[in-house]
């Protein structure tokens, strides 16, 4: 069995949000920038694609854009909140008193 092709994320500033296209569709975690918060509010994957680890990766790497530049992140899409509450090492990204 071959194992799985990483998943490509990119950033769209212009769209604020970080996306991925697989099988031809657009999966996406959307955000709203607050000078150096990054509200996550939103995270999008098709159906027929649910399950493939396509939403982690593009949270791995949103995260990563956060953690890079600076940023704080407040999830307010419950799927970022799970992901985070899951991985703690993520935890110092939330602004101060933003609770999982």
């Amino acid at each position: 069995m071959n194992a799985a092709a990483p998943i490509a994320v990119r950033h769209d500033e212009r769209a604020s949000r970080f996306e991925a296209t697989v099988d031809g569709l657009v999966c996406f975690a959307a955000y709203d920038r607050q000078d150096d918060v990054l509200r996550m509010n939103h995270t999008s994957v098709p159906a027929r694609l649910e399950g493939r680890g396509i939403a982690a990766a593009i949270l791995r790497f949103a995260l990563g854009y956060a953690r890079a530049n600076g940023l704080k992140v407040e999830p307010w899409c419950s799927y970022v909140r799970a992901y985070m509450r899951r991985h703690p090492e993520t935890h110092s990204l939330l602004t101060p008193g933003f609770r999982l």
